[in-house]
C-alpha cells in the first residue's frame, strides 16, 4: 500500500540523510537512501558521466530509474519506509535544471504514489555543507526545497515543514505524524 512509503524531501544539505539515519538506527524504521547521492557514487568509482554537473538529462533518467526500483522494492517487502526523496522530487529536479520531461517521468510522479503525507525539511543554511556530492551553492538549495514543496502540494500532497530543531526534535515529529 503506498501508504506506508513515507517522503522525506526538501533541499540538499537540509538534514534529510541525518534524520532517516536517526530513524533506522534509533526507532528501526526502514529507509530508502535517495537515489542521487547513490548514483553520484557509482558515477565517480565507474568513470561515469551521470552526474549533475555532467550529464544532468543521464543523471535524472538513473534517478527515475533508482526510485522506480526502490518504490517497488518497498511495496514488495511490506511495512512501513521512509523515502529520502520520492518520484515527484525526480520531476522537481527535472524542472529545476529546466530538462525536457519525459511523459514516462511525468506518469510515474503522478500515477505513482506515496503516503498522503510528505515532510520537507527547509533550506537550514546553519546546517548546510557542501562535499564531494553536494555542489550547489545554499540559494540553489533554497530555490530546490520551493520548487519540491510546490510540486508535492500541486500533486495533492499534504507537505509538513520539519521544524528547525534538534535531530531529536524533528524525528519525534515525523514520528508523531507517521502511520506506525
Amino acid at each position: 500500500m503506498s501508504e506506508s512509503l513515507i517522503v522525506i524531501t526538501g533541499g540538499p544539505g537540509a538534514g534529510k540523510s541525518t534524520l532517516l539515519e536517526h530513524l533506522h538506527r534509533h526507532h528501526g524504521l526502514n529507509t530508502v537512501e535517495e537515489g542521487g547521492r547513490a548514483i553520484i557514487r557509482e558515477q565517480l568509482a565507474s568513470g561515469g558521466d551521470a552526474l549533475p554537473w555532467a550529464n544532468r538529462e543521464a543523471f535524472c533518467q538513473a534517478m527515475l530509474a533508482h526510485a522506480l526500483t526502490t518504490r517497488e522494492r518497498a511495496l514488495d517487502a511490506g511495512g512501513l519506509w521512509l523515502f529520502d526523496r520520492g518520484l515527484p522530487d525526480v520531476l522537481g529536479y527535472a524542472r529545476l535544471c529546466g530538462l525536457p520531461i519525459p511523459e514516462e517521468l511525468e506518469t510515474a510522479a503522478r500515477e505513482l504514489r506515496y503516503g498522503p503525507t510528505v515532510f520537507l525539511a527547509p533550506a537550514w543554511e546553519a546546517i548546510y555543507r557542501n562535499d564531494a556530492e553536494r555542489r550547489q551553492d545554499f540559494a540553489e538549495a533554497q530555490r530546490t526545497a520551493t520548487i519540491m514543496s510546490e510540486l508535492y502540494a500541486e500533486l495533492g500532497y499534504r507537505v509538513l515543514e520539519l521544524p528547525r530543531g534538534s535531530l531529536e526534535e524533528r524525528a519525534e515529529f515525523v514520528l508523531a505524524e507517521c502511520p506506525l
